[in-house]
């Protein structure tokens, strides 16, 4: 009887805990990390399928074009405004400008940034001109796989960021909902850095960009610096020298204390002088 009794209070107390369990709220930092584990899936764990227009806009290449072009010509104004013409009929636009005049040349250095359907047609339409090609690099860079693997991450951080935020409504307490918006906030930073470095990259692979240097040889011609007239340059002289001799008496008048010194060693020094010699 008494083995009864014990067992059905055991069987009370066992059921009442389980109950206790199954009404506590089911939300725990533990939790979060298990409802978002699974990030290549949907909320109901079907895999994440890519529509057609991502997958087209994965599957295209991602290629950058860069070229360095010096040419010299004999009409550099003549060449610098057919540049001019063919930049603007490509759709293209110059980055920065710089003229350079010498005695030796004169030149003309351009950063042209141009749409990269049209980065062979620029070059072939400077190729075709007057100019003499002095140096000539082209550079392609495939960069269709860090493109592909920065769009895989962006959409898991927005699932993340998603999940996330559908968890911070169903936080209960302080302690959740500290943590989840820290972790929002670190992933919000990491999709804007992303976003940015996509854009970047998007940017130069619409954009090629062309270093352009024009430059035109000149004949030297000694040119002699202009010089005042011979009485304007003794006028100079003769100020500059009494300035300088002005400057030289007020350097010794600042040293006064030297010359102080000087009166006392050098009695000394001829009185020990005449010691010695007197000794010997």
């Amino acid at each position: 009887m008494k083995q009864l009794i014990r067992l059905f209070f055991l069987t009370v107390l066992i059921t009442s805990c389980h109950q206790k369990r199954s009404n506590s709220p089911m939300y725990d930092m533990a939790g979060i990390n298990e409802e978002l584990m699974p990030i290549t899936r949907q909320s109901h764990g079907a895999p994440h399928s890519i529509n057609s227009a991502e997958k087209s806009e994965i599957n295209k290449k991602k290629i950058i074009k860069d070229g360095r072009l010096g040419i010299e010509v004999n009409e550099i104004e003549k060449t610098k405004s057919g540049i001019d013409t063919l930049v603007r009929n490509n759709g293209g636009y110059y980055a920065s400008e710089n003229f350079s005049n010498t005695d030796y040349e004169s030149s003309y250095d351009l950063k042209i940034r141009i749409p990269a359907d049209n980065f062979e047609k620029l070059i072939a339409g400077i190729e075709s001109g007057d100019g003499k090609i002095i140096y000539k690099e082209i550079d392609a860079r495939d960069v269709t796989e860090e493109f592909i693997d920065m769009e895989t991450r962006l959409l898991n951080k927005r699932n993340y960021l998603k999940r996330y935020n559908d968890l911070l409504h169903q936080a209960k307490t302080v302690k959740d909902i500290l943590e989840i918006e820290e972790k929002t906030r670190v992933i919000e930073e990491e999709i804007e850095s992303t976003e940015g470095r996509l854009k970047y990259l998007s940017d130069l692979v619409s954009f090629s960009t062309l270093d352009l240097m024009i430059t035109k040889k000149k004949n030297f011609k000694f040119n002699p610096l202009k010089r005042d007239k011979f009485t304007e340059r003794l006028k100079q002289s003769l100020s500059k020298g009494w300035f300088g001799f002005v400057d030289f008496f007020l350097f010794l008048i600042k040293i006064w204390p030297l010359w102080i010194i000087l009166a006392i060693l050098i009695p000394l020094w001829k009185k020990l002088k005449i010691k010695k010699k007197k000794k010997q």
